[in-house]
């Protein structure tokens, strides 16, 4: 049986790259399935353009990847690059997030006309009618926001927020407040006298457990957490 082959690409500083790839195993990959880097790749080279057969010269390889070495810098392309789809998978993973986002809203927002909840049909319905686009390689929360706005033209919709404090020891402060900041509205913040950063931060209700997952991970379990409220 011939293997199917397709090709992944990365984009960065100027320089474009290609590798040949299983399309299978690589989505399987990119999801978070752990495959050997070796049974992914069809080839062992790092190509400028594939169908022409041009490699991607060591400089390049140096001025992005920092390496030439074939497996670092296939897993970062297939992490962070552009994996080619099929039809059938394009739609199966859309389908497979969108159905989490229409749990995620019917779970977090209400209707502002009748102060319930919003039934996971008439979301669906309202995805449709606005047009939302879904990354299905984005998590939830990474593009709620903005599927909130896109929806909210259509549909009388809000989400119950919640305000949360969090401290953060100095050595992290610096990057925590930057990916906690892209979780939600930074209300205020204020650095101690030790140097730890307090933020008071107003994200979606829903977000309270990823919020506190990523403080955790970011601080390595020294940051705090503190609910304020929620409210609609």
């Amino acid at each position: 049986m011939t293997r199917k082959v397709a090709i992944a690409k990365y984009d960065a500083k100027g320089e474009h790259f290609e590798i040949l790839v299983d399309p299978d195993l690589a989505l399987e990959f990119r999801l978070g399935k752990s495959i050997s880097i070796d049974k992914i790749l069809i080839s062992d080279t790092v190509y400028k353009d594939a169908k022409k057969g041009l490699r991607a010269s060591e400089a390049a390889l140096l001025k992005v990847f920092g390496t030439t070495d074939i497996k670092k810098i296939a897993e970062k392309i297939l992490k962070e690059g552009e994996l080619p789809l099929t039809a059938e998978q394009r739609k199966r993973l859309i389908e497979q997030k969108k159905r989490q986002i229409i749990e995620w809203i019917s779970r977090n927002c209400i209707d502002t006309r009748t102060k319930t909840p919003v039934p996971p049909q008439r979301v669906e319905n309202a995805l449709e009618q606005a047009g939302v686009a879904i990354d299905p390689f984005k998590s939830v929360e990474e593009q709620i926001n903005n599927i909130l706005k896109a929806l909210q033209k259509v549909l009388p919709i809000k989400v119950a927020l919640a305000h949360i404090e969090v401290r953060i020891p100095p050595e992290y402060s610096h990057k925590a407040k930057n990916a906690l900041a892209k979780m939600g509205k930074v209300i205020s913040e204020k650095y101690e006298s030790d140097g730890s950063l307090l933020l008071k931060l107003e994200i979606p209700a829903g977000l309270q457990d990823s919020l506190i997952a990523k403080v955790n991970e970011l601080t390595r379990g020294e940051g705090e957490v503190k609910i304020i409220g929620v409210f609609t």
